[in-house]
């Protein structure tokens, strides 16, 4: 049995925290529980009066939220409203006494709880967008309530009974293909997240799942309050190195919280520019340390304590749920399936990349020499160094590329490779609709003459929206109720600002970035699918997508019409083209070893009966004995690991990146042995098999459709430049 499916991705992040039991209408004949329906209905309308965040969507694009109209004090009556509601309309379906089929119970099903989904659409955009003190206070107040909800609504006995009964008349009940796909999932969803516990287990789990909640909160906002501290920098010679428009954004960064010279915050889009330019070693170790320690300085903000909390309720959930750790209860409804599984692909690439990081630190540490700098490469010191080696070897300068990835021109060429690979159309129309932030832009979508929806694109950073990057869909796109739905997707980013109305010039790995996120727009943008519940996809699959879009970034056609300078609107010199993709292959070593290290960690963590008590000692001893290199700190330290510990989400799945990549590096080939990275069909086939079916087959089986075989390591280790073996 599925609430819609938008429900279980926007709450918390895991399916564990919404699957919940027995109503207090629970034995409630079904007239009565019509009628209990209808006095909601009735209370939702009183209370839709006046509540901004229970207000219709309107407008164009069958609705789109006010954004300009929300006041935040209005959410916890919508939570509480829209809990009424969504239990009444499952419990008229639970008690139709009519005996229990496909079209009087699972479709109902999947329709329940679309108030619901606005409602945390609206919320998400608060809580990571938007978050201030008054949002926080009413996340740690009320979403362990609503966890505490969904978990008692979804296990209820007599839920599942129905569903079973669907599930085990199948054979017989004339399904097609997605529908058997979408009674067989539900049934062993349920089983899977505790469905067939009773009594004092049932209650166990639901408490579990609701201190959970209430964990992740705390440990969200202890990492979000530790980056939104400062350095400050007041001397002009703490500037030595940086570029002209990174000291502009900081400067107004400065401006902003009312001090003079500038103001460095506490965040990857900051941190990143500044070691890999300043000159200023003191400086780096600085900003650096400042970076790792978020989470971890022994404060209010500390996270240890939190993270070992989450690990002993995770083990004491996957006990309970019958699974051998908490890696195999988040895998059992993966691709890879089994941790096993997962290291395997990881220690195939391990070696390779703590091999090429050797390289390229005896490379740095040759042109310190060759500076008498008298040192030894530390980890402050890599992204500074690996410039210089990247000028020396390929005659290459970062600072070189970056006035050419002019953040504009950038989401110009996103937009046209969407439209050359999958006929598709962007249509700035900014000011028509209602945006949560005066920087938001949005654009009309639609492939070929067909509308298919509407795209937000939050690009910036400021106070109060958490770090990174990342994709979400307020409104997505299914069949089933005679409608077709426009999906309201949205992405967003980090980007630091240009100063003083310049330019927003952006890296090479902002830019690569934009384009992922951008991937995971398409991937929705493009569901034709009919039920809600066969959207979504494996975590180890939810990448794919995304990653696969990275790849026509460095494509000449769009460095050479979107690659202009942002002084002289030149395009890209093809000298400098040539040298990008010569030079594509550098630093991977490092940028492996980020990544890896930090899924080989997650998933060592999790893929242990006894949780882990003292987390730093485990991170410490775990890099030790894979041999982490000393000149790399993991990507995210575990104190600041928001994808393991704000949610269930990527908890035991870190892996997933490289395992989508795996899948991204062979896609890629398919469109190199077709000839063309615009080839049509390949893009067609790419579109239709992969993004466009969501879930609605074995994932396995379709890759294999798409590319007539399982995906092959090779063409990850020669796309990051490792040896093959064999060959």
């Amino acid at each position: 049995m599925r609430l819609n499916i938008s429900i279980r991705k926007v709450l918390l992040g895991t399916t564990a925290a919404l699957v919940l039991a027995g109503c207090d209408a629970a034995n409630q004949p079904a007239t009565e529980t019509k009628d209990m329906a209808d006095q909601t209905d009735i209370q939702v309308a009183k209370s839709a009066t006046d509540n901004t965040v229970l207000q219709p969507w309107t407008g164009p694009y069958d609705g789109v939220p006010a954004w300009d109209e929300i006041k935040v004090s209005d959410f916890p009556e919508a939570f509480q409203v829209t809990m009424d509601k969504v239990k009444a309309e499952v419990n008229a379906i639970r008690d139709n006494p009519e005996p229990p089929t496909f079209q009087n119970f699972t479709e109902p099903m999947e329709l329940a709880g679309s108030s619901a989904n606005e409602l945390f659409a609206i919320w998400g955009v608060h809580s990571s967008n938007l978050s201030n003190a008054e949002v926080r206070e009413i996340q740690g107040e009320w979403l362990p309530k609503v966890s505490a909800f969904f978990n008692e609504l979804t296990l209820d006995p007599k839920l599942l009974e129905k569903t079973k009964a669907v599930y085990d008349t199948r054979a017989s009940a004339d399904l097609d293909a997605q529908q058997l796909r979408l009674v067989e999932r539900n049934y062993e969803e349920l089983v899977r997240n505790g469905a067939l516990l009773e009594g004092a287990e049932k209650e166990k789990l639901i408490a579990l799942n609701t201190e959970l909640s209430k964990q992740f909160n705390t440990f969200s906002n202890k990492v979000l309050a530790d980056e939104e501290t400062y350095i400050f920098l007041t001397d002009t010679a703490d500037l030595a190195g940086l570029s002209d428009s990174f000291v502009a954004s900081i400067k107004a960064a400065a401006e902003a919280q009312g001090k003079e010279g500038w103001a460095l915050k506490n965040t990857r889009s900051v941190m990143q520019p500044f070691l890999q330019n300043s000159t200023r070693r003191d400086l780096r170790e600085k900003v650096y340390n400042a970076y790792i320690n978020r989470g971890d300085n022994g404060d209010a903000n500390d996270t240890n304590a939190t993270i070992a909390k989450i690990l002993d309720i995770r083990a004491e959930r996957a006990k309970l749920l019958g699974f051998k750790t908490h890696a195999h209860y988040r895998m059992a409804d993966t691709m890879a399936k089994e941790p096993e599984v997962a290291m395997d692909l990881m220690m195939q690439v391990w070696p390779a990349a703590v091999a090429r990081v050797k390289e390229e630190v005896a490379d740095m540490q040759a042109v310190a020499d060759t500076e008498n700098a008298n040192i030894t490469i530390a980890p402050w010191d890599y992204r500074f160094y690996a410039e210089k080696v990247r000028k020396a070897k390929y005659d290459l300068d970062a600072a070189e590329i970056k006035p050419y990835f002019k953040l504009d021109n950038m989401v110009d060429a996103m937009f046209d490779a969407a439209g050359k690979l999958y006929g598709m159309t962007f249509t700035d129309n900014t000011g028509s609709v209602p945006v949560f932030d005066p920087e938001v832009r949005t654009f009309e979508v639609k492939r070929g003459d067909k509308l298919i929806g509407l795209f937000y694109l939050d690009n910036f950073a400021r106070e109060g929206k958490r770090s990174g990057a990342w994709m979400t869909t307020y409104r997505s796109r299914y069949d089933l109720g005679g409608k077709n739905r426009y999906v309201l997707a949205s992405n967003n980013n980090n980007f630091v600002k240009g100063g003083d109305g310049e330019p927003t010039l952006i890296s090479l790995d902002d830019a690569t970035t934009l384009f992922h996120e951008f991937g995971h727009a398409l991937h929705y943008l493009n569901y034709d699918i009919k039920y809600p519940g066969l959207g979504g996809t494996p975590r180890d699959f939810v990448e794919y997508p995304s990653q696969v879009n990275e790849n026509w970034l460095l494509t000449r056609y769009v460095l050479d019409n979107y690659a202009k300078h942002a002084e002289t609107g030149k395009p890209m010199p093809q000298a400098l083209v040539d040298k990008i993709n010569t030079s594509k292959t550098f630093n991977e070593g490092f940028a492996t070893v980020e990544y890896l290290s930090s899924a080989i960690v997650d998933m060592k963590l999790h893929n242990r009966a006894k949780p882990v008590t003292n987390v730093d000692k485990f991170e410490h001893e775990t890099l030790t004995e894979i041999g982490m290199p000393k000149e790399i700190v993991m990507r995210h330290r575990l104190p600041q690991f928001n994808h393991l510990f704000s949610s269930d989400a990527y908890s035991a799945g870190y892996y997933s990146y490289l395992w989508s990549e795996t899948m991204d590096a062979d896609t890629w080939a398919a469109f190199e042995e077709a000839g063309s990275p615009w080839d049509k069909d390949t893009a067609e086939a790419f579109r239709s098999i992969i993004m466009s079916t969501a879930n609605e087959t074995d994932r396995k089986d379709a890759y294999r459709a798409f590319r007539g075989r399982d995906p092959e390591v090779k063409y990850i280790l020669r796309k990051r430049g490792f040896p093959v073996p064999n060959e």
